[in-house]
């Protein structure tokens, strides 16, 4: 195979790399059981989306602790530039933040673009995400590549209580 050019994909490892995925989503124990097994932590689908990411965003708290003790990277971003923490912040589940948080990924990471997961809950009007983002040290003061801090970003979606909350801040 020439570089640059991507490997030819059997049937069969297509519809076992689907099932994993599908795994991370719903959170099923067959995952951690591959993981242990030698299955990469950090495979990723057609659209950028790493297991962590998957598990993240669906909420599967104790599928992303056994990706992240089997070396899954918490800062891998998929290819909207969106990480495993702000994809958590964007549902709302704060176990998930929680772990991600615990467990080695960076408070202020951004995919890219800037946009931290402070911003993204704060434009959610997630405000126990925003205390949680908080108090791991996430910089309200921060601008995204547009300019944008979390709470000018909050303002601009309307979500007030989290732009309230990040206003006290600046006191």
């Amino acid at each position: 195979m020439e570089q640059g050019q991507k490997p030819v994909l059997d049937e069969a490892t297509i519809a076992f790399a689907g099932r994993m995925f599908d795994a991370a989503r719903a959170g099923s124990p067959e995952l951690a059981e591959l993981l242990a097994a030698g299955l990469p932590a950090n495979l990723r689908n057609d659209k950028g989306d790493t297991l962590l990411m998957l598990a993240s965003y669906h909420g599967r708290a104790d599928t992303v602790l056994a990706l992240l003790r089997h070396g899954a990277d918490p800062e891998i971003a998929n290819d909207r530039g969106q990480t495993p923490l702000a994809g958590a912040c964007f549902k709302g589940d704060e176990a998930v933040v929680r772990a991600l948080l615990e467990n080695g990924a960076q408070v202020d990471g951004d995919g890219g673009d800037g946009r931290t997961a402070l911003m993204t809950a704060a434009m959610f009007n997630r405000t126990a995400i925003v205390a949680l983002l908080l108090e791991h040290g996430a910089d309200p003061l921060r601008q995204d590549a547009r300019g944008l801090t979390a709470r000018a970003a909050a303002a601009a979606m309307g979500a007030t209580e989290a732009a309230a909350q990040l206003a006290a801040l600046e006191g």
